[in-house]
């Protein structure tokens, strides 16, 4: 009996072809936020951070006098079960009381359509969070729900088109930035994406937020957002 040849599963991301030739790549960009509340000494936690070497950017939380967050970015994910957990299990984090509730991780991907596959996954995330002309943030979780995965593939392009498009024009206009991080299989509440928000005003990043609302995603596609975190960096 003759059995077909099962194809290998392919798992690098791809951006468009370029000169006819596939764009594919193994290198994603894995970040985590990690937030902390009754923390007395802030300069002590930058002094960690700059001595520690890691790429992370600290942010002063605004709906806690008392707390930060903090989002490690690295390439490997061991990163995060080594030295990113040896440090907070250390001096000064030690003496804070961290927020799990808060927590989020998740990874860069591409949808097929970057022109620059590399910048789309390791650099423009990476300057984005670390670039201190931005130094506000909005984080959060999103899942979307089943009626999503149920369109099929030109459906769900036109619905993401029209969320993506806001988007754009808020970052044309330097207003607003974006990171977009998937985290299935990632995320303790089963979210399924991590976005990030940055910029160098609150009001452009609420504003962003509030014109989203009025998408199809958002409004029929989204089974949940949050919680949010906001903050304002102080290093990075």
């Amino acid at each position: 009996m003759h059995h077909p040849k099962k194809e290998k599963l392919d798992l690098r991301e791809r951006g468009v072809p370029v000169d006819g030739k596939p764009q594919t790549s193994n290198r994603r960009l894995y970040m985590q936020l990690q937030v902390f509340t009754g923390v007395k000494f802030v300069d002590a936690v930058s002094r960690a951070l700059d001595q520690s070497g890691l790429d992370a950017a600290l942010y002063l939380a605004a709906h806690d006098p008392y707390g930060i967050g903090i989002v490690f970015l690295a390439e490997s994910p061991d990163l995060f079960v080594t030295d990113i957990r040896v440090m907070l299990n250390r001096a000064p984090f030690t003496s804070c009381t961290r927020r799990p509730e808060l927590a989020m991780f998740g990874r860069t991907y591409a949808t097929g359509y970057e022109p620059d596959l590399e910048y789309a996954l390791i650099t423009r995330p990476r300057n984005h969070v670390l670039n201190p002309e931005w130094p506000w943030a909005i984080w959060y979780p999103l899942r979307r729900n089943g009626a999503f995965a149920r369109l099929d593939h030109k459906e769900q392009r036109e619905v993401l088109m029209e969320h993506a498009s806001i988007g754009r024009a808020y970052g044309r206009e330097n207003h607003a930035h974006d990171i977009r991080l998937a985290s299935y299989g990632l995320d303790v509440n089963d979210n399924d994406f991590v976005i990030g928000l940055v910029g160098a005003e609150l009001h452009s990043l609420s504003r962003v937020v509030q014109d989203m609302r009025k998408t199809q995603q958002t409004a029929l596609y989204v089974e949940s957002l949050g919680p949010f975190f906001v903050g304002k960096k102080v290093g990075g």
